[in-house]
């Protein structure tokens, strides 16, 4: 598994940046359940960052339900990664409701969500 190098001009910190690229990539289905993401200490060799700062992404990610890290193991995709999860869903259903009670349409509802991601 491969990941991308990060934009030094986004203003987003690199840890989000980074926990953004992988759990897009599971969402889409191009990290399948089961891979095993490459260790902490190769993903901050690869892109340059601070061995924490890529924890911090994988912890992220551990919490979000997107990865289950298994001790010596290694960090793996959850079987049941976040996004399609009967919270996740319940959640999106809940806000896209409180978003057309507010009137507003869907490129903002969704400009709210990504400026507040």
């Amino acid at each position: 598994m491969q990941v991308h190098p990060l934009d030094a001009e986004d203003p987003t910190p690199p840890f989000e940046q980074l926990r953004a690229q992988l759990a897009g990539r599971v969402a889409d289905g191009s990290l399948p359940a089961g891979t095993r993401l490459p260790t902490v200490r190769a993903v901050a060799a690869g892109l340059g960052l601070a061995v924490n700062t890529v924890a911090k992404a994988y912890r992220a990610l551990e919490s979000d339900g997107v990865v289950v890290t298994e001790g010596r193991r290694g960090t793996f995709v959850a079987s049941t990664a976040g996004a399609g999860t009967p919270a996740a869903e319940e959640a999106a259903r809940a806000y896209v409701a409180a978003a057309r009670r507010a009137g507003l349409t869907l490129p903002e509802a969704v400009r709210l969500v990504e400026r507040d991601w």
